[in-house]
């Protein structure tokens, strides 16, 4: 379950909450009673690029070339 960062907007308290996407957002500061407002940082990690993907690091099938047939010796 993700983690959200809360701040009041009354006394500043800021404090963290467990809660699962589907959960309504705080409301009510526990400190004060206060209004509270979730606070957005930005991501730590961020995957760009290719090399991600099974499919990105795959080594790519070169077609085979089928070596010319060697001619049988002459008979004498």
């Amino acid at each position: 379950m993700p983690t959200y960062q809360y701040a009041c907007t009354a006394c500043d308290h800021q404090f963290e909450a467990i809660q699962s996407f589907s959960d309504d957002s705080l409301t009510v500061c526990p400190e004060c009673k206060g209004e509270i407002r979730k606070v957005y940082t930005a991501v730590g990690v961020v995957f760009k690029g290719s090399g991600f993907y099974k499919t990105d690091s795959a080594k790519k099938e070169t077609p085979k070339s089928t070596p010319a047939p060697t001619p049988a010796p002459k008979a004498d």
